[in-house]
């Protein structure tokens, strides 16, 4: 039997599914990160655009010959909601993705994922402005602890970028804001993960393009872009990003919270290590020792969560949700 969102035991199904999602998540995030920087296509804004034209494409199709998003079915959205929620939801998923993806042309992809490790903290302090949240003393604590880990990892970097680490910081309180109202909007109107791509894809597809217009398409080289081979990464480029959408909704659908947080853990430790041994990225002890402590200090503020069963805390349990978490959506275009 699958594991419900109320257990946190680990079955056979789930693990399967926790596979995948980190089979995906990391897939599309070293395909990133190769087409950015090892292939020499510095252009993010062109391909998360082109990521949401194909989860537009694709969810359109999914909704007119599947079940898979109950919510566009139903007819739920009206013009009100949309205008109202998910154009500010689309604006901050757009430039999460871009910077997010303009960072990997300067950062090395582990200490991203370092970097990522306080996706958490934001969340909790945004949450915690907007009245969503009331943080507790030892919260506060455990705030500086992961704030602490990741500063040594940031001073550890070899390859140190202002800029790559301005863009990272920018994505991470971006999505953080996204994840944040994208939990709000999930509670209020019950929508489905694929149901919400269905509306936003589509938003940050033409937003992105605008972006893309002015700051990229004078850049760009086309001869290159049309050729058979780039065309067909481009194809399985979004294919991939796409696959991990689906994977998140699976994951969501057969695990809890509490795992889903565990398996992203997992996932970024997974693409540290990845990360050097495909790219040659370089980590010192010093990051090592301040990844560790970011680790530690967000299980222990799970297991706090865990002690103190309150509304806050049930809020928590989707803020801290790999995103799209990747009912929140994974970044396609990684981060999931």
């Amino acid at each position: 039997m699958a594991v419900g969102n109320g257990s946190n035991e680990l079955t056979t199904q789930s693990m399967f599914y926790i596979l995948i999602w980190i089979t995906c998540s990391v897939s599309m995030i070293l395909f990133n990160k190769a087409v950015l920087s090892a292939w020499e296509f510095p252009f993010p804004i062109f391909l998360t655009t082109w990521h949401m034209i194909v989860s537009t494409v694709l969810t359109q199709i999914l909704s007119r010959s599947t079940d898979l998003l109950p919510a566009v079915k139903e007819g739920k959205i009206t013009s009100s909601h949309i205008k109202n929620s998910f154009v500010p939801i689309a604006l901050l998923f757009a430039v999460s993705l871009v910077c997010c993806n303009k960072a990997y042309v300067y950062l090395s992809v582990s200490y991203i994922q370092m970097l990522k490790a306080a996706t958490p903290v934001v969340v909790l302090l945004l949450s915690s402005t907007l009245g969503l949240e009331n943080p507790t003393f030892m919260e506060l604590n455990i705030i500086v602890v992961i704030s602490l880990g990741v500063a040594l990892a940031s001073l550890g970097e070899l390859l140190f970028s202002w800029t790559g680490f301005f863009f990272q910081i920018s994505g991470i309180f971006a999505e953080s804001g996204r994840l944040v109202l994208t939990g709000v909007l999930l509670k209020r109107l019950k929508l489905d993960s694929l149901s919400t791509l269905y509306y936003v894809a589509p938003l940050c597809a033409i937003i992105n393009s605008i972006v893309f217009i002015f700051l990229e398409a004078s850049d760009i080289p086309w001869e290159r872009v049309f050729t058979g081979s780039f065309v067909a990464m481009l194809l399985f480029n979004g294919a991939v990003a796409f696959s991990l959408n689906i994977a998140s909704v699976m994951l969501i659908s057969h695990t809890s919270p509490l795992i889903l947080t565990l398996a992203g853990i997992l996932k970024d430790i997974l693409l540290v290590f990845m990360s050097m041994a495909i790219f040659g990225s370089p980590v010192t002890t010093l990051q090592f020792l301040g990844y560790s402590v970011t680790l530690l200090a967000l299980n222990l503020h799970k297991e706090y969560k865990k002690l103190i069963p309150t509304e806050s805390s049930l809020r928590s349990d989707t803020s801290e949700k790999p995103p799209s978490d990747p009912g929140t959506q994974t970044n396609s275009s990684e981060k999931a």
